[in-house]
């Protein structure tokens, strides 16, 4: 029964109808093909305005290039001090910027605060330190909480106040939109966010990522920096009908529906074990060492979280989680 992550999850039947549909006859190399040229047209109409969007394989490569792209390799970007960006993506942000460095803010539950940021903010700044570049917000954060519009409306206009970009990392952003019944663009252009990681490969999709420009002045580069990271896809024509078929179908809105609905179930079981509110898709708990050792030998699967000591534990629920091993789950952590 494994709740390790939703990057375990299968590919859903309608992204593999889309996949088959794109897979015939031949098709113009390197976003010249139908499909490509169709996603800026979806995704306008999904957001609800004039975007430009960039397919990319991975979650990682979308972070680090949109970050390069609003950051000098003299740049500062500030971010929550578990953001991934920070914890799993193994200093690309760095890398692709050409040195820029990832200033770490703390903050409940995962969030930002806005009085944080503006503290951070009123610190001297001279040639001998780096420059403030950018604000990263993950949405859903790494504690699996979401940010509300006028928290992120807050935070994007302290940073631009400052003259900083504002970028969202969106690897899970359907399950966000899903949790507070809101239209994408509430939480993404219409609260000052610059460009978004738009991420549907941990909801139902095989590869399909896209950086979705609000602030089309930041395109021409990206397009260059995209080139240089091998992330210009020479048969981007099936990542471009993933995304398409995502957004179109209602895909991303039925998949999170479900994930968030058994979420919440598994932490209406848990009780006071729970870390954070659970308002995506990740459950964590305190469990205690033993308690977390029971539920491993009983064939439950899922990744250790915090501090060793104090037994915490992390729980993925996936868009085809069997709901069997949503209740057993329930059911093992009602007994202990």
């Amino acid at each position: 029964m494994r709740f390790l992550s939703d990057n375990t999850s299968t590919v859903c039947p309608e992204i593999m109808a889309a996949l088959q549909t794109a897979n015939h006859g031949l098709a113009a190399p390197y976003g010249e093909d139908s499909w490509t040229e169709r996603l800026d047209g979806a995704l306008s109409a999904f957001f609800g305005t004039d975007v430009r969007a960039f397919a990319v394989l991975s979650g990682t490569a979308a972070n680090a290039l949109a970050l390069a792209t609003v950051s000098p390799p003299y740049g500062a970007i500030f971010a929550h001090e578990e953001a991934h960006i920070v914890t799993d993506e193994c200093g690309a942000p760095g890398f692709f910027s050409g040195g820029a460095q990832l200033a770490l803010l703390p903050g409940e539950h995962g969030r930002l605060l806005p009085e944080k940021l503006l503290e951070a903010l009123a610190a001297p700044v001279d040639l001998h330190r780096v420059q403030p570049a950018a604000l990263s917000l993950t949405q859903p954060t790494e504690a699996g909480t979401v940010y509300r519009p006028e928290d992120i409306s807050k935070l994007a206009a302290i940073a631009h106040g400052r003259g900083l970009k504002v970028h969202m990392d969106g690897a899970r952003l359907a399950n966000a939109l899903v949790f507070l019944g809101c239209d994408p663009g509430e939480i993404t252009w219409r609260a000052g966010v610059d460009v978004l990681s738009f991420g549907a490969t941990k909801n139902g999709a095989l590869a399909a990522e896209a950086v979705v420009f609000f602030d089309r002045a930041l395109v021409r580069d990206f397009e260059l920096r995209r080139k240089r990271a091998g992330q210009l896809l020479s048969k981007s024509r099936y990542v471009a009908a993933q995304l398409i078929a995502y957004v179109e179908d209602g895909l991303w809105k039925r998949n999170a529906a479900r994930t968030n609905a058994l979420a919440a179930r598994i932490a209406r079981s848990a009780g006071a074990a729970l870390l954070h509110p659970v308002e995506a898709n990740e459950v964590f708990l305190r469990l205690g060492v033993p308690r977390r050792r029971a539920l491993r030998e009983a064939g439950f699967e899922f990744y250790d979280s915090g501090a060793e000591s104090r037994g915490e534990a992390r729980f993925v629920v996936a868009w085809d989680q069997p709901e069997s091993d949503v209740q057993a789950l329930c059911a093992a952590l009602g007994r202990q």
